[in-house]
């Protein structure tokens, strides 16, 4: 049986800080071994640029709606009414903004797969041939994956607010392992443009394990009122309430501001792509890292 989290005001501000560092530290350390396996099987080659533009076009949609986004408009407020004792009504908000979310990122993922052709010219003009064709059926399988990081970001607000720091942190190395051993498992008998349509495939199943790995100790780990996590999490998408429209007008200006950021990258994939005009298929690419 899992014992119960301690409440928030038992666990020292230095054992959480220690979690959330080393939560992040596993989860870099697995990115890094990531890169290096992607650059033993790709290299600098087409399909590696390919790939990593594939991914930046609807990372958009995860920056503009993921981690840092929630965190700085959903975990305030869902924190204060917990603080509050008002878990019934926390309960509420949480649903409610995972239900506006999840239609919101159905809606949008749609739309993205739809368009991603004009997404692919529009973000990397310079891609043209094979190189076009690759990145957007790269796309196309990475834009649901996209949309699952959104609902795990939405499962890390949570289980922050809870102080399950390390297990929110820490579910990210899944992600990475999942592209590792898409990688591994069939780098060596695969065609470089084959390889990155599994490892997008890879990404997806990644992203669905960092996600399946959050959801038991929401649902499964009990808390100090003996009851869990979810109890008291009802889904809906009743707007009315002045949490939920509280979190949602927070939401406006941090999402202008990540965008903002994220211009850059897009302006710099942009540049970097013209310089495949006129090159022929299986030259190198200089397309910037993720």
């Amino acid at each position: 049986m899992t014992s119960p989290t301690p409440p928030p005001s038992t666990r020292p501000p230095r054992a959480s800080a220690f979690l959330v560092g080393s939560g992040i530290l596993l989860s870099r350390i697995a990115g890094v071994i990531r890169e290096s396996v992607f650059a033993h099987y790709f290299g600098n080659s087409d399909a590696a640029g390919a790939f990593r533009a594939a991914f930046r076009i609807p990372n958009l949609l995860q920056s503009l709606l993921g981690e840092g986004v929630l965190s700085a408009s959903f975990i305030p407020v869902y924190s204060r009414l917990l603080a509050e004792g008002k878990k019934e009504l926390a309960g509420k908000v949480a649903g409610i903004v995972a239900s506006l979310l999840s239609l919101c990122v159905s809606i949008l993922v749609l739309l993205g797969v739809l368009f991603t052709p004009y997404l692919v010219d529009l973000v990397s003009p310079g891609f043209h041939g094979a190189v076009r064709e690759l990145t957007v059926h790269l796309v196309q399988v990475m834009f649901p994956g996209v949309g699952i990081f959104v609902l795990s970001a939405w499962c890390l607000g949570v289980l922050n607010s809870h102080r399950l720091f390390f297990i929110s942190y820490v579910a990210p190395v899944l992600w990475n392992l999942a592209m590792i051993a898409t990688l591994v498992g069939f780098g060596s008998w695969h065609t470089q443009s084959s390889l990155a349509l599994f490892l997008a495939w890879g990404s997806v199943a990644g992203a669905f394990l960092q996600l399946a790995f959050q959801l038991p100790f929401i649902y499964g780990r009990k808390i100090a009122s003996g009851h869990t996590i979810g109890h008291c999490i009802a889904f809906g998408f009743d707007t009315a309430l002045a949490p939920v429209r509280q979190v949602f007008r927070s939401l406006g200006p941090v999402v202008i501001s990540r965008g903002v950021n994220q211009l850059s990258a897009y302006i710099d994939i942009w540049i970097k792509s013209l310089q495949y005009i006129g090159k022929p298929l299986g030259k190198s690419t200089i397309l910037p890292n993720n």
